[in-house]
């Protein structure tokens, strides 16, 4: 299978219509059909439902698209990098984290290993740790800062200097953001939305008898949406304590207090660019320096 065909894929799934396609790739319409029933044939699986003005993706076209799509960033990642070689340190390092308070000092890294690598890029993709381990497993993202435990038989990494510390989220009228801690039966009969499954866990542990009996509204990985759920008076928020304030939000912590830890992850055994095994070693040794009373 030929990148060149996959891009032909794309093209049509994008158009809906073998014409326009066509037309967009500079081909005659005859060789791009037949493109497309030789990829249809070598997967041995139907890609189209063909109508009489255009065309949609089965299930298989669904999931060759997503797959397509990976393999042509891929692709383009790894000819980036090989054009900067010869031009120093350069190249294109692909991070995945999540939103904590670690995302502050690891931002600071970041800016600071550019300032003496202008040439190096960052992509940088927001999720949840289920999000970015999958994208590290499938070769998209480089590294992951991700909360702990991480599993050791699968990834290398190093701690992130700082504790996570978790509450809740209300808006400054409800009569939880009079309290100075929030106890588990305090939340009964809220409706609660769960900024993250990461902590799950931990969270079920502090509820304990509790925990059946809460009221869970709605779930997300981005704490501002789920903010946005509560100013406009769905319940409460239970989230870890950012670097931010919401306006009209008040961040109550829990009690007993929850706190959690969050790491910098990479895959065992990767190979990587020299921009990526260069901004490593100068992340190890930044962090190596930080402690945690001055984050």
């Amino acid at each position: 299978m030929e990148l060149r065909v996959l891009k032909y894929f794309l093209a049509v799934a994008r158009e809906e219509n073998i014409t326009k396609a066509a037309q967009m790739l500079h081909l005659t319409q005859p060789t791009l059909s037949r493109q497309m029933m030789q990829l249809e044939e070598e997967l041995g699986v139907r890609l189209f439902i063909r109508g009489n003005h255009s065309i949609i993706l089965t299930e298989d076209g669904l999931l060759l698209k997503r797959r397509a799509q990976e393999l042509l960033s891929l692709a383009d990642k790894t000819r980036r990098e090989f054009l900067h070689k010869e031009a120093g340190l350069a190249g294109e390092i692909m991070i995945g984290s999540g939103e904590f308070r670690s995302t502050r000092e690891f931002a600071r890294i970041m800016v600071e290993f550019q300032k003496k690598h202008p040439l190096v890029k960052y992509q940088i993709y927001s999720g949840n740790a289920d999000n970015i381990r999958d994208s590290i497993e499938r070769g998209l993202l480089d590294l992951g800062v991700m909360g702990e435990p991480v599993d050791i038989r699968k990834y290398e990494f190093l701690p992130m200097p700082v504790k996570e510390r978790w509450g809740i989220l209300v808006r400054e009228d409800s009569s939880l953001a009079e309290k100075e801690q929030i106890r588990p039966e305090d939340l009964l009969g809220i409706p609660l939305v769960t900024a993250s499954r990461d902590f799950q866990g931990e969270l079920s542990g502090w509820f304990g008898g509790l925990f059946e009996k809460m009221e869970i509204a709605a779930s997300g990985n981005l704490l501002y949406n789920e903010a946005m759920l509560v100013e406009n008076g769905m319940g409460a928020v239970l989230c870890i304590q950012l670097n931010c304030c919401y306006e009209g939000l008040r961040f109550i912590p829990l009690f007993p207090a929850v706190e959690s830890r969050t790491a910098l992850v990479w895959k065992k055994d990767s190979v990587f660019s020299p921009a990526t095994a260069a901004f490593l070693d100068f992340a190890s040794q930044c962090l190596k320096g930080i402690s945690e009373d001055k984050m």
